[in-house]
């Protein structure tokens, strides 16, 4: 199969590796029909994160399954299925209060950038789509895998409800769709930290009331003014560095919550800052699987539409293409079609 490896930072290749098989009778092979290029692959990309020799990259995909082992129940060949970005049994205790990505029989694919992934605890990871599938329909569902429901757990950790007041530090695929998942919660007044037009553009589309583009002390003054002089209830981390924590914890108001998703990099919360503040702080990586049952149908009737977070279609030959813009900020989120 052709599969996207990172050979060392900067170095992304198509290259012909050999077809996954199935392992265990839990197993499923799918076919890929669309992944994409996710912010954190641009960390090892840039080579934030150590490449020591060249590895499979990417985990977001939607496909069709081609195989099933012999246990297998629930998903069956030719199944249009979402695949969480990591793959979990869906029957031990943590996947049962809801923390997939801790699953005890868990972990993460070989890389999905490819054309056929092995998915261990098949039954436990896909969702099953049903009905046709419209071509127009694929890049809706395939955020669906990790970026939507990540915008999602961060304003589900920082305890969006209808009437909360929100703002979002960052304007990536993540934080847009962090603006989405807080307006389909009902939230009052989202703002939105952002300093490119056609982001800001994008998150106004997805329920942003206003547009704040200072960063700091100052940045956080004017949302303070716009959300009645206290700050906001919820502040949406999208980021991961210590710069984007120091501005959610200058952003929220005192009893509110930080909702963090971003992929950490060198990042210190100040500790004391939040107790005698009761500032709080909740989040981390999002079990995906756990919010597809309340997100799919949404996607589905088309009440909202992830997927306007890509701006950029290539093929997956052109993959380095995709991380190269988006590595240049000249694309939000590329899309690649198999």
């Amino acid at each position: 199969m052709r599969a996207t490896v990172l050979h060392s930072p900067g170095d992304i290749r198509l290259d012909t590796l050999t077809d996954p098989d199935l392992v265990d009778d839990t197993d499923a092979v799918v076919r890929v029909v669309a992944t994409c290029v996710c912010g954190s692959d641009l960390w090892p990309y840039r080579g934030a994160n150590p490449v020591p020799e060249p590895q499979q990259i990417g985990h977001e995909f939607v496909g069709v399954v081609e195989r099933v082992g012999t246990a297998v129940a629930d998903v069956t060949i030719g199944d249009f299925v979402i695949a969480p970005f990591t793959y979990s049994d869906n029957t031990c205790a943590l996947c049962l209060k809801g923390v997939h990505t801790s699953c005890v029989n868990g972990g993460g694919y070989a890389g999905c950038q490819c054309e056929l992934v092995r998915v261990p605890f098949a039954d436990g990871t896909l969702v099953t789509v049903p009905g046709e599938v419209d071509e127009a329909m694929l890049p809706h569902l395939l955020t669906l895998s990790d970026v939507f429901p990540t915008g999602h757990h961060a304003a589900v950790s920082a305890g969006v409800t209808a009437g909360s007041t929100v703002a979002v530090v960052g304007d990536g695929a993540v934080g847009l769709s962090a603006v989405l998942a807080a307006k389909r919660l009902g939230a009052a007044t989202i703002v939105a930290m952002s300093r490119h037009e056609p982001r800001q553009e994008l998150a106004r589309r997805f329920g942003a009331d206003h547009v704040v583009v200072e960063r700091g002390a100052e940045g956080a003054a004017v949302v303070e003014e716009i959300l009645g002089g206290i700050g906001a209830d919820a502040v949406l981390e999208c980021v991961g560095t210590n710069e984007s924590m120091k501005q959610a914890f200058r952003t929220v108001r005192p009893g509110g919550r930080v909702g963090y998703v971003g992929l950490p990099h060198g990042v210190t919360p100040n500790i004391p800052v939040m107790f005698y503040s009761n500032r709080n702080l909740a989040g981390g990586v999002a079990p995906v699987r756990a919010y597809l049952d309340d997100l799919l149908p949404d996607v589905l009737s088309g009440a909202v539409t992830p997927g306007d977070v890509f701006d950029l279609t290539l093929p997956l030959d052109q993959v380095a293409r995709g991380y190269q813009a988006m590595d240049e900020r000249t694309a939000i989120k590329a899309f690649l079609t198999l």
